[in-house]
């Protein structure tokens, strides 16, 4: 692979990321530049996050980065790894190290002095790429290569890779996901398929993380279907996965122009029912809004499968007023796509597939009910609810004389029920 000598250059030239190096370099230590930030900037992506490694011990990167005045937070000091903030920015500059110890999710390490070494302890080859303070970049274990091939391959034996942490088989993926092209590593697979049980070891959290992020890869729908296909993925979401549905989904959002959703996704690939929302909730600690979504999903899909159309604008104008418009847009196309809907119907969709508002906010309130003499408790309620309906069936009208006959229809209607 050619390196890009003038972007590495711009990189190092960062004026946060000299003042560390600054810092940090010299008097027997030396600095370099690790990771994700020497990868994107030699393919030509954007690079956010800056990694560094060190020969440094923990004490003395904090020792020198707080005697230039720079704040220090020892984020994860036991594996060498702190944080320290110049003009604002983050950096987390790790000492480098080989493992001695590990099972799986944790490991004791060693401290060391030796870049190549820690390299061959790290996961991909394209993930072991170093940069020094001159920009210029030191491959150990043929990251170059396979960073050119755009081929995702464990440093060393993969087998020995993943139990040493079994979060790396996700990894694995995930970055197939992102950065791969071509079929996937063969021995990886073999050996992701050989450990799968090793999920079964891993926070909630720490699988959280990686299945957003492979969600919205460009490779995303092909890299899942691969992993159904080996048992990873139903391992993952402790359910049946719906492949084809995502697919439907990721083509329905290239052509809305949206961004992939990582939420929408989850749902439409292992959202079935509307209980399963629960389910996905407590396998990947969703929030309350990821959740909310998800089972808003989920209980459309089950909606469309028993419908059999045409969907009228009235109809789709109810789920509005209940759901997410967006959600409902990528419910019909990711389970229902050939499902008959009228035109102003369709119009509607493509609204909500543009993050439109599709329905007004509904006029009236439990104050207009109690002023037009229903008393106060559960009967408010039932006269807001008719009301809707018939506003509803009206096309949502917003003129005061319409809303005050739907009003006394409500009423009447409630109290004759």
């Amino acid at each position: 692979m050619t390196v890009d000598r003038a972007a590495v250059a711009a990189l190092v030239a960062r004026p946060a990321l000299q003042k560390l190096l600054g810092a940090l370099d010299g008097a027997g230590e030396t600095t370099w530049i690790v990771g994700g930030a020497v990868r994107d900037v030699l393919i030509g992506r954007p690079v956010s996050d800056v990694d560094c490694a060190t020969t440094a011990t923990p004490e003395e990167t904090m020792r020198r980065a707080g005697a230039a005045g720079f704040r220090v937070v020892p984020t994860g000091v036991e594996h060498g790894t702190v944080t320290v903030i110049v003009d604002g920015t983050p950096f987390e500059v790790t000492s480098l190290r080989e493992d001695v110890e590990t099972d799986g999710r944790r490991a004791k390490v060693a401290f060391g002095r030796d870049f190549a070494a820690d390299a061959r302890r790290r996961d991909f080859t394209m993930n072991a790429l170093y940069a020094d303070r001159m920009g210029q970049v030191h491959d150990f274990v043929g990251g170059l290569a396979d960073l050119a091939a755009r081929h995702v391959r464990f440093i060393g034996d993969p087998a020995r890779r993943i139990a040493e942490d079994y979060l790396r088989i996700l990894r694995f993926f995930r970055f197939h996901a992102a950065y791969g092209a071509g079929d996937i590593d063969a021995a990886g697979f073999s050996a992701a398929v050989k450990a799968r049980a090793g999920l079964d070891r891993l926070s909630h959290e720490r699988l959280r993380a990686e299945i957003a992020k492979l969600l919205v890869a460009p490779r995303a729908l092909e890299t899942c279907r691969i992993m159904a296909e080996a048992g990873i993925m139903q391992r993952v979401l402790a359910g049946v996965t719906h492949e084809e549905r995502l697919g439907r989904l990721t083509a329905w959002e290239a052509a809305a122009g949206r961004a992939p959703d990582a939420v929408l996704r989850l749902a439409a690939l292992g959202a079935e029912i509307a209980e399963d929302a629960e389910r996905l909730r407590e396998r990947l600690r969703l929030s309350n809004a990821e959740t909310r979504r998800v089972h808003a999903f989920a209980a459309l899909a089950e909606r469309l499968r028993g419908a059999a159309g045409p969907w009228r604008l009235r109809d789709l104008r109810a789920l509005a007023s209940a759901f997410p418009p967006e959600v409902i847009a990528a419910a019909f196309a990711a389970v229902a796509p050939q499902t008959e809907v009228e035109p102003r119907g369709r119009d509607l969709l493509a609204a909500a597939a543009r993050g439109e508002e599709v329905v007004p906010a509904f006029p009236l309130s439990g104050g207009d009910v109690v002023a037009a003499g229903v008393e106060k408790g559960p009967r408010v309620g039932a006269v807001l609810a008719a009301a809707r309906e018939r506003w509803l069936d009206a096309d949502c009208p917003a003129d005061r004389a319409a809303l005050e006959r739907i009003l006394r229809e409500a009423v009447a209607a409630v109290r004759e029920g």
